[in-house]
């Protein structure tokens, strides 16, 4: 029986182009971009053909782009390097950091060490739709605030945020904005200017691109201190020699994505209404978590009380269907979803939840096929359950 892949989210197969585009780089291709003869040459020409591809699809320039190696590298050189940066500054008073409760660890944990630094950090909460209040956001962002960080599409509802306005209350104050658009790139139109970010996460693994390839949009004369020092790699702000063939597959994604971003994601939010709808109808009992409407359709994140998430992602695994009960990051964490439990869901109501995020590998026949299995999977669990407690 086909799989039907249904966690996009988590990570994407790289595009055959991709594939292609790396491997001479894997072998006759290879060099240090940093050597100054010809074959360094040609590798930093191959870089700069994948910065300039990057940088388009998001509106940026290419010197704006630093290469890292993750997402979560990404969100941690925002925060660090601009809050330590920031302490550098003699005259500035701003020493305060603000996120919300909903953000990937890789923002939230970094937050909370450099809270244990000594710098200033506000969580902001969100509501039962899983959106940060505006006005909220607008008492917490004062003139101590250095950064303020909020992601644009969340990595388990979908969910999207305010992000324009919110940069709007950050710069108003004189601070920074950082969005971790990791589950937006490549998916949804991402424009920085639009955004007026200053500062934007993405990782290629997400938008078919291989693993091992990010990046962290920079805004001109945005203040950041690296976290790896040695070599002048990436304008300073990353030292170490580039990953050559993962950054020359990341640029053919970004360029790969750019064209076929609007038709595919189009038909991803007809196949996420389709979803949604039809799981609905098949199982009134459940809920979707998070804003109707504000979220990328490709995601349908579902509580079903009565069952636990995961018992279900296991029947389904069984039957060739691939989902998730949220973030990969947070998988081995043995508590409910922090994501879930900030929108006001009960513990047990975030382990009864579970995420379908659709890509380019489903189609239609696939959304049909799973309208009939999680129904089925759902009252096969929940027999058994039954049948374990009477015994």
């Amino acid at each position: 029986m086909r799989e039907i892949y249904a966690d996009h989210a988590g990570t994407t197969a790289p595009a055959s182009e991709v594939i292609a585009a790396m491997q001479p780089y894997l072998g006759a291709s290879f060099g240090n971009p940093s050597s100054v003869h010809r074959r360094g040459e040609a590798a930093r020409d191959a870089i700069q053909a994948a910065r300039a591809d990057v940088a388009a699809l998001i509106g940026a320039t290419p010197e704006e782009i630093v290469f890292t190696a993750t997402g979560s590298e990404a969100n941690n050189l925002a925060l660090q390097g601009v809050m330590h940066a920031e302490r550098r500054e003699r005259d500035s008073k701003r020493r305060r950091l603000v996120v919300s409760a909903i953000e990937h660890p890789s923002v939230l944990e970094t937050a909370r060490e450099l809270e244990s630094e000594g710098f200033g950090l506000t969580i902001l909460p969100v509501g039962r739709d899983g959106i940060v209040s505006l006005h909220d956001a607008a008492q917490a962002i004062r003139s101590d605030v250095a950064l303020v960080s909020l992601m644009m599409v969340n990595n388990e509802t979908g969910v999207m945020q305010p992000v324009r306005e919110l940069a709007e209350l950050a710069h108003a104050a004189g601070a920074r904005f950082h969005t971790d658009a990791v589950q937006a790139v490549g998916k949804t139109t991402v424009d920085v200017g639009l955004l007026d970010a200053d500062l934007l996460s993405l990782a290629g693994h997400k938008f078919h691109g291989p693993l091992g390839a990010a990046a962290l949009y920079t805004r001109r004369r945005t203040r950041l201190q690296p976290m790896i020092h040695g070599g002048h790699q990436e304008r300073t702000r990353r030292a170490g020699t580039e990953n050559l063939p993962a950054i020359v597959g990341l640029g053919v994604a970004a360029k790969r994505a750019n064209e076929r971003l609007a038709s595919e994601s189009m038909r991803l939010a007809t196949l996420g209404d389709r979803l949604l709808h039809g799981l609905l109808t098949r199982l009134p009992q459940a809920r979707l978590n998070g804003h109707r409407e504000r979220r990328l359709k490709s995601i349908v994140n579902l509580c079903l009380p009565g069952i636990d998430g995961e018992a279900l992602l296991h029947e389904l695994d069984l039957s060739g269907i691939t989902i998730s009960t949220g973030s990969a990051c947070s998988a081995a964490s043995p508590g409910p979803s922090h994501v879930l439990v900030a929108m006001g869901l009960r513990p047990e109501e975030a382990h009864a939840s579970v995420r379908f995020s659709l890509g380019e590998s489903n189609e239609a026949a696939d959304i049909d096929r799973m309208i009939e299995a999680v129904p089925a999977a759902f009252e096969r669990i929940r027999a058994l359950a039954t049948a374990s407690r009477q015994a």
